[in-house]
């Protein structure tokens, strides 16, 4: 187990998860929804094996590119860590256990569950092609906040959309500052990516305006819902990290990437969920 785990990079569920219970919980909050420990269950369930077959496909379409490329190439499969086949069957497992895990939620999440397979699985295909790769991306993984407000709600919302479109803005900015490492072999393997395709200070700049989208996107939601005071230092510490990664990586000094992209943008997420979460708290047992 312990080289699919390597596989898929538990580290990155980071990102989206803290989005996902986001959305589970104002559901729960916002509705006349009950909390539920079995469906809560079930909606990290869906989260873990999406995820899982997202990036273990990624890992088997990749692995020729992944093998040529120096930063890349002691990745699983090219290392013979694990083989093509073993990564593949993973994947069909995964896409197994998702769907069906949607038929015990409710019938909406069974029915888009296909939907929502061929999004974060397609996106691995998307760098052969279109620079927009980030954004498929960031689509697949903005999935997680509407996705788990329609299972406990079996209904679309405009707040749990807007969370999602700040998903969408965030990861395709700070995928645009991941894919500056491989600018240059991107462009020789005629790979297709914003910074291969812009250059890297132009490819900043618009990072810094999906960034701003995003920003906007998680203060938006107060225009429909009603917040405490915990949910505006979220708020402002989500806002301060977009600032901060791009003060970390400049268009002369790509060093701090890493830093960048999973620290800062981990941290992000993290203190936003919980100060989401903290905030529902407040506004539910003490009217605040």
């Amino acid at each position: 187990m312990k080289k699919y785990f390597s596989l898929v990079l538990f580290a990155h569920s980071i990102f989206a998860l803290p989005f996902a219970l986001i959305g589970f919980f104002l559901g729960v909050t916002t509705t006349s929804n009950p909390f539920n420990w079995l469906l809560l269950a079930l909606v990290l369930l869906c989260m873990v094996f999406a995820r899982n077959a997202a990036m273990a496909f990624n890992r088997y379409l990749d692995r020729n590119i992944d093998a040529k490329n120096p930063r890349t190439k002691m990745r699983d499969i090219p290392a013979g860590k694990v083989s093509a086949n073993e990564a593949l069957i993973f994947v069909i497992i995964n896409c197994i256990l998702f769907i069906t895990t949607t038929a015990f939620i409710n019938s909406l999440c069974f029915y888009l569950s296909p939907i929502a397979l061929f999004v974060v699985l397609f996106y691995s295909y998307t760098k052969r092609f279109t620079a927009l790769c980030h954004m498929v991306l960031g689509l697949g993984l903005s999935l997680a906040p509407i996705g788990a407000y329609i299972a406990v709600t079996g209904t679309f919302n405009i707040v749990p959309v807007l969370y999602s479109f700040a998903v969408l803005f965030w990861v395709s900015g700070f995928d645009i500052i991941y894919a500056l490492q491989d600018e240059d072999f991107d462009r020789n393997e005629k790979l297709h990516s914003i910074p291969a395709a812009m250059g890297i200070k132009n490819a900043l700049n618009l990072s810094i305006v999906l960034h701003i989208f995003s920003a906007l996107c998680v203060i938006l939601p107060a225009m429909f819902t009603t917040f405490s005071w915990v949910y505006y230092i979220g708020v402002a510490f989500f806002c301060f990290m977009l600032t901060y990664q791009h003060l970390l990586v400049k268009p002369n000094d790509i060093s701090k990437v890493n830093k960048a992209f999973a620290t800062t943008n981990g941290f992000a997420s993290v203190i936003f969920a919980i100060c989401f979460l903290i905030d529902a708290f407040l506004r539910t047992h003490f009217n605040l």
